[in-house]
């Protein structure tokens, strides 16, 4: 099979794959909350099922990704997707809470194998076509979570499990895909045979060889704080501010999904072409912390919908630092490089998320002026400029050289 059609076949894996994940969003909260017994118990519990999964992609991101780069990305991605099968059938079959929670800690750490589907496009693209590529892995990312949480309401609204009945077969579906259909991508005399730590924390060294896995994955870091601050506080401070409901929070995130999958899957390419990768991943950048800084200071509901719009550009920087990030490693390290950067996102999305929650805890009162109510956003923007900066202090460390 050629490289050119292996990539529409990651694609659809990967597509597959996060819509099992996405499935899970609308009901999982509900399904703690029926299992701990009471709104009060599944609170906490859902917050710890939530750090949980984030550790767990954590501590297997690094460690997937250094299997797939001795044994090969394929083996790694199906054994990946059988054990992502038979846990979404426990968590559907499961009447212990505690089950359950075993069951989100095996989906964390076989989720972390979306590396591996990264690593494999390196495997498989020349250098020029790497930002174009990744592009199209995050455009397919945000469809899969476009489409997973809306069919996953669809189908919690018939029956509480049968969206984990549901992400399991789809994860069978992938596994006899992957079995049947994708090619190994990565040549054996590229596997590193050598003996490395699986430790997440020495893995991470890999970020520390170049200065450009130095200055970028710094950059990538701070940007990953920024979304966890989003993620953690959107619904509670468009509800707190705008009175909105599940139905306008569902929409909005709609949009920021289809925006991503727009910019990525049609805009990186011309994008790159007509300002290069550099310029672009400034603007990205920019953009980012703009958005950040007018949602912040939005003072009705619609000025939202329209800064999303503004915001969706920012996604054109993670598929242009992931394409400066693999040309400074070895065919060898593709894999160890992808864990890392899954691991570090797992990482800093899980300390941005404590961030934002506790920051709008802080102003979400009566006695606070309605402006401030938008701090974690004002911080979120204080980090996407220190990004900023740093990005563009390594380019011209770089120009200097």
């Amino acid at each position: 099979m050629s490289k050119s059609a292996s990539i529409p076949f990651i694609l659809i894996s990967v597509l597959i794959n996060v819509m099992g994940l996405g499935l899970v969003i609308p009901v999982l909260p509900k399904l703690i909350e029926t299992l701990a017994g009471g709104v009060e118990a599944g609170a906490r519990l859902n917050g710890l099922f939530f750090a949980v999964y984030a550790v767990m992609q954590f501590a297997f991101g690094p460690i997937l990704g250094m299997l797939s780069d001795r044994y090969g990305r394929r083996p790694v991605l199906l054994a990946s997707l059988v054990g992502t099968a038979v846990d979404y059938l426990i968590a559907a079959l499961t009447q212990s809470i505690w089950v359950l929670f075993a069951a989100r800690v095996i989906a964390g750490a076989l989720g972390a194998s979306l590396s591996t589907a990264n690593a494999y496009i390196a495997d498989i693209s020349k250098p020029e076509e790497r930002a174009r590529n990744f592009g199209l892995i995050g455009a397919t990312f945000g469809m899969g979570f476009v489409l997973g949480p809306v069919l996953g309401g669809l189908l919690g609204n018939i029956d509480l499990r049968l969206p984990f009945y549901f992400a399991a077969g789809l994860a069978f579906l992938n596994f006899l895909y992957g079995y049947f259909v994708l090619p190994e991508s990565l040549k054996p005399e590229n596997r590193n045979t050598q003996a490395r730590s699986l430790n997440p924390f020495v893995a991470l060294g890999i970020l520390r060889k170049t200065p450009i896995l130095r200055g970028l994955s710094l950059s990538l870091a701070l940007i990953f704080l920024a979304f966890g601050s989003l993620q953690s506080v959107w619904v509670l401070y468009t509800a707190y501010k705008f009175g909105w409901e599940p139905l306008e929070v569902g929409f909005s995130l709609f949009l920021v999904g289809l925006g991503g999958v727009i910019v990525q899957a049609g805009l990186v390419r011309p994008v790159v072409a007509h300002l290069g990768e550099r310029r672009a991943l400034t603007l990205a950048q920019s953009m980012g912390l703009f958005s950040f800084t007018l949602y912040g200071l939005a003072t009705q509901g619609w000025m939202m919908y329209a800064i999303i719009a503004l915001a969706a550009l920012s996604n054109l920087g993670q598929p242009l630092i992931q394409s400066f990030l693999t040309r400074e490693v070895s065919p060898q390290e593709q894999g160890t490089l992808q864990g890392a950067l899954a691991g570090l996102q797992s990482l800093t999305v899980a300390v941005g998320g404590l961030l934002g929650g506790f920051l709008f805890s802080v102003v979400a009162r009566p006695e606070v002026a309605p402006w401030l109510v938008g701090l974690p956003f004002f911080v979120g923007a204080l980090l996407y400029a220190t990004a900023a900066a740093n990005t563009a202090r390594l380019f011209r460390g770089l120009r200097g050289s």
